[in-house]
């Protein structure tokens, strides 16, 4: 038996988010710039959209800049741009296809304006696609997320828009940028390391993690469902005990 078919297709997560980790040392192996790392690491992107599409994942995030990137070499920089305007205009294809819709959380205002004119235009041809929203997450941060949340918000109460009184989660979920996705059911990050990265602090609250070796490069939709079954295998209790479950 394979492992997809030891998926239960019943308990799959409904959000799951990676953290694509590992290129530039994936190009170190290869005696190649960093560059060659980021212009493979593309493929698994396509790959693993395709296997989420496939199983039924509704909600896929993929951290594919932060905040902190814009402080890498400006040749890192620019090829990550490049490299981001090519695979929007070679995936619409696919994204139209598979019926996958793309969003994009983070400051996207901070991107090249070439950028942001091929985003929004495949966001626009992909935004009546069913099967599966794809976001991507550019020039994001979550410290920076949360801060402009408590800033919205604030002005909202100073001007009597809102009451402090009837702050709760859901307020605050409806200011974060992924206010029509649901809390992340399984985080993923590639490449051994075992951190967060201020990436989804919120969101990711009773998320499920998983760590593993691989490099981004090399993560093929066998991992991903190697992810997913470990995901199957947790009790998730959300606090409670497992007697209350039961």
């Amino acid at each position: 038996m394979s492992i997809k078919e030891e998926l239960n297709i019943d308990k799959l997560p409904k959000h799951i988010s990676i953290i694509m980790d590992g290129n530039g040392r994936w190009a170190k192996q290869q005696g190649k710039l960093r560059v060659f790392g980021h212009e493979n690491g593309t493929k698994s992107v396509r790959e693993i959209t395709e296997a989420c599409a496939e199983l039924g994942i509704e909600n896929l995030t993929l951290y594919a800049s932060s905040t902190e990137n814009w402080k890498r070499p400006k040749l890192e920089v620019q090829t990550l741009m490049r490299l981001l305007i090519s695979s929007l205009k070679n995936e619409i294809k696919t994204l139209q296809e598979n019926n996958i819709k793309l969003n994009t959380i983070g400051n996207t205002t901070d991107l090249p304006k070439k950028v942001q004119r091929e985003l929004f235009d495949v966001i626009e041809q992909t935004k009546n696609n069913t099967r599966m929203t794809l976001n991507l997450a550019l020039s994001y941060g979550s410290r920076d997320e949360l801060l402009n949340t408590i800033k919205q918000i604030s002005i909202k109460v100073k001007n009597n828009i809102i009451s402090h009184e009837k702050i709760d989660e859901s307020v605050i979920n409806e200011h974060l940028y992924t206010r029509n996705l649901p809390d992340v059911d399984l985080l993923i990050r590639t490449s051994g390391e075992q951190r967060i990265i201020n990436f989804l602090l919120w969101q990711i609250a009773y998320a499920e993690l998983f760590f593993t070796d691989i490099l981004w490069p090399d993560f093929t939709k066998n991992h991903l469902y190697e992810a997913i079954l470990c995901y199957q295998n947790r009790e998730r209790r959300f606090g409670k005990t497992s007697e209350q479950l039961k």
